[in-house]
């Protein structure tokens, strides 16, 4: 059986898959809605067994799904998959808001 995947994890597989920029492409063409690996294929300059691989990374890391209908393969953006991802922006953001926020204060105090 295997183990469950720590946030940690989740977070590491989406940020190499979206180091790519040829996935980050694929995302940008899904933001649009579900497309198959032709579809998608049309848009790059590579193969269509190099679209799959790529889209298989971005399924990996559970940024995307996939739908089988007969022999075609349908992609689609899966919101769920990037949760880590946003609860670590999340904090990122809080840490800033408060530091600036600090330096705010301390520029205010200085400048009395």
């Amino acid at each position: 059986m295997a183990r469950p995947r720590r946030r940690a994890d989740e977070t590491r597989d989406v940020f190499e898959a979206l180091a790519d920029s040829n996935r980050r492409r694929a995302l940008e063409l899904l933001a649009g809605g579900e497309k198959s690996v032709q579809d998608l294929a049309d848009h790059f300059p590579m193969s269509l067994a190099a679209v799959s691989q790529h889209l298989q990374v971005l399924h990996s890391a559970g940024i995307v799904k996939r739908r089988e209908a007969g022999r075609r393969r349908y992609y689609a953006i899966d919101p769920s998959g990037v949760v880590s991802v946003q609860a670590w922006l999340a904090g990122l953001v809080r840490f800033w808001d408060g530091a600036l926020e600090r330096l705010q204060t301390h520029l205010d105090d200085q400048a009395r």
